[in-house]
Parts: structure tokens; sequence; C-alpha cells
């Protein structure tokens, strides 16, 4: 029998542990999503990869676009009121069935009126990805209700549980030689359920079950939500347009090379996701002051811990684009060096924007992710035509940048501060010259 949720404040971690356990799932499902990444590409080749990448980019971006921001709702709603975890999570569910089969048919309408749109690929295999919408929006709605008891061990493992198991199935396939496009799609389909059926036990057992869905808090939540959700579509647009655009103007090749740059690139958003992560919650309960200092804080320490990475991935593209997946994957190299110059916007854009709406101000963290967004739709149209590849890479450091300066100049405006209390102290630049310097001098084997 579940608890009652309101009976008693949750239980907590020290921040640390919670930062390290959730930047530690990061990584290794990262490291697992390489696994995944590696096994189609040596199976089926760029154009193989790319057409995988281009239906699980598809579903992904559809499930984002569909969800409305609710997750935001769940999160604030959630931390100031904690009496309201089981109508929170029985009206997500609602939710993610009405969005999802509403995306769904939008999608199906689009891909008959403009077939390109669908990018080449067999129908079956995109209905695959498509039936994965709901599931994908009401794991996220869920997600963030552990994060709301500070449930960070469960969160992560769900997250977890997806490139697990979608590895898993993927090696066999490989193994068996029954590897195909769809085939990988339905592996990640079955890892991505999986995911689900894990925190929809949770909230059954630990947070007070399902409670009935409730008609005037699904229009709060939407209300609340639909003020982070042009911001929420500019984000995703950031990640997932260039390649949704990149596969239907330049090919399945071209998308392949730039996917396996985007996977390893991927490693620059670990360290603000987890600190953004951890923070959230305390930043909901905080006062303006307090969420300042601490958003400022944790974003000066993802900043440079971000840029160790970076360099990481300019000095060892070589070995991570060509000696792991291949000599194929030679134009790789280019792109991940490219898109590593965007740390400092995607520390500001992740870090700066969750403590805007943690504060209750959606419509500023909106605000500087559409900024983004916007540099983003006019550098793809114009430099992925001519440049392919290329031109998605150096479009996606310039919108990041942007974004980045647009999040930091109204984040200073709205919580106070001032632009000195997000550049880091002379002691923190100094570790940081110190690993830089470790991570050149470390070679690099090929």
């Amino acid at each position: 029998m579940g608890r009652e949720p309101g009976a008693a404040a949750p239980r907590r971690r020290s921040s640390v542990v919670n930062v390290i356990g959730t930047y530690g799932q990061q990584v290794a499902g990262a490291a697992l999503g390489l696994v995944n990444v590696l096994i189609v590409s040596r199976a089926l080749g760029p154009e193989g990869r790319g057409q995988v990448a281009f239906v699980l980019t598809m579903a992904m971006l559809v499930s984002q676009l569909s969800n409305l921001g609710v997750q935001t709702s769940v999160m604030n709603f959630g931390g100031r009121d904690r009496k309201l975890l089981p109508s929170l999570a029985g009206t997500s569910v609602a939710l993610s069935l009405v969005l999802g089969a509403a995306a769904i048919g939008v999608v199906t309408l689009l891909i008959r009126l403009f077939p390109a749109v669908g990018g080449g690929v067999d129908p079956g295999t995109r209905w695959i990805a498509l039936g994965c919408v709901p599931v994908l929006i009401l794991a996220y709605y869920l997600y963030m209700l552990a994060l709301v008891e500070y449930r960070f061990a469960v969160a992560n493992t769900v997250i977890l549980l997806g490139p697990i198991a979608n590895a898993a199935l993927n090696a066999v396939l490989y193994a068996t030689g029954h590897l195909s496009v769809r085939n990988a799609v339905i592996a990640w389909a079955a890892g991505q359920t999986l995911g689900l059926l894990l925190i929809v036990w949770y909230v059954h057992v630990r947070l007070g079950s399902f409670g009935r869905a409730d008609r005037r808090l699904a229009g709060r939540m939407v209300g609340f939500g639909l003020k982070t959700h042009a911001g929420s579509i500019g984000m995703v647009g950031n990640y997932r347009l260039d390649q949704w655009l990149l596969g239907s103007i330049a090919g399945a090749k071209p998308l392949g090379l730039y996917s396996v740059a985007v996977a390893w690139s991927e490693v620059l958003f670990f360290l603000p996701n987890a600190l953004a992560t951890v923070q959230r919650p305390d930043l909901v309960r905080a006062g303006r002051k307090e969420a300042s200092r601490q958003a400022s804080v944790g974003f000066r320490a993802g900043f440079l811990l971000t840029l160790v990475s970076a360099v990481f991935l300019i000095v060892a593209a070589p070995f991570l684009c060509v000696t792991i997946f291949g000599s194929e994957f030679a134009g790789s190299v280019r792109d991940l060096r490219i898109l590593a110059l965007g740390a400092f916007g995607i520390a500001a854009i992740k870090q700066l924007g969750v403590a805007l709406t943690s504060q209750n101000r959606p419509l500023l963290e909106t605000a500087g992710i559409l900024a983004a967004f916007a540099v983003t739709a006019v550098t793809d149209a114009l430099l992925i035509p001519s440049h392919a590849d290329l031109g998605a890479s150096i479009a996606s450091v310039l919108s990041y940048t942007a974004g980045g300066l647009a999040m930091a100049v109204l984040f200073l405006r709205a919580l106070g501060g001032r632009p000195s209390d997000l550049l880091p102290r002379g002691s923190e630049v100094r570790w940081f010259w110190s690993a830089v310097r470790a991570r050149i001098g470390r070679p690099v084997t090929t």
C-alpha cells in the first residue's frame, strides 16, 4: 500500500552524492548509447545508421513537441504541495494518452501530405517508433514526480533501463545476424517501455499510487506548462531539428556522420544536466535571492567542468570517430570538434533556464531558448543545403552561444545578482587550467 504523500517531508541525500549519482547515470547512459550507435553503425553502415537515427529522432522530437510542457507543472505543483502527488500522477496518465494520440495523428497527416517528412523510412518502422510517443511522454511526467521527492536513484535507474535493454537486444541481434533498421527500432522501443513500467510501479507503490484524473488540475497543468512549452520546443529544435532537416535535405549518409559526432558531443550536457536536475527541487522551494546564489554557484562549476570535456573532445576526436567507428566516419571528426565549441551556451541554457522556471518565471526561460532556436532555424536553413553535416555543426554552435548569452542576461535581470557572479573565481580558473593541461598532456591512443 502506498504511503500518504503529505505525511512527512521527503528524505534527502547530500547534493554532492546526488550530483555524482546523476552524472554517473548520464555517463553510463551515454556510454550505452554509444554502444548502440557503434553496433548499428558497424552492422548497417552510415546509411543504415542514418535511417535509425532519423526515425528515433522523429519519435523523440514528436514526444517533446506534444507534451505541452506539463512536466514543469508536475515539478512546480508537486514541490509546493505534496498532497497533489497522486492526482498529478493520475492526470499525467490521461494527458499522455490524449496528447500522444493527437501527435501521432498530426505526424501521420503531415507524412501523407508531404512524403519527404517521412525520410524514406518504411511505414511499418515509422509506426513502431511513433507508437512509443505516449510512452515517452508519460515516462517524462512520472520521472518528474520522482524528482519532486528527491528520489534521484530511482529516476536515474529509469533513465538507464532504456539504453541497457536497447544495447543488450542490439548485441543479440548483431551476433545472430538479425540486426536491421526495423529490429534496431524495436529494440529501442522495448527499452523505453521497460523504463516506463519501472516508474509506473514506483509511483504506485511508493508515492501514494495513481489518483483519479482531475479535469481542473489538467487545465492548470497545461496552462502552466504552455508557458514553458515554446521554450521546450526551441530546446528540442536545438537538439533534434538539425538531424531531421539534415536527413530530409542531405540524405542518410551525412546524417549518419553527424549523428556520431552528436553522440560524442552529448558529453557536454552531462554536468549541466546533472547539476540542474539535482538543484531543481531546492530551487523550486527557495526564495529569489537564495535561488540566484545557488544557481550561480552551480553554473560556474558546470561551465568549467564542461570546458574540460570540450577540450578532451577536440583532442580525442580522431580516436573517438575513426578508430572506434571506422574510416567511413572520418567526416565526423570535423563535426565533433566544431560541436565542442558550444560548451558555454549549453551550460547557460540548461542551468540558468531551469533556475528561472523553478522560480515561476517560465516565460523568461522560454525567451532565452527561443533566441537559440531562432538562430538554429535560420542557420540550418542557410548552411545545411550547401554544407550538409558541416553546416549543421556550425549552426548548432552559433545557436547554443546566442541562447546562452540571452539566458544569462534574463537570469540576472529576473533573479538579481551581478554578471561577475557567473564568472569563475580565480581559484576555479586555476583548477580549470590544471585540468586542461592534464587532458592535453594525456596521450590518446590511435
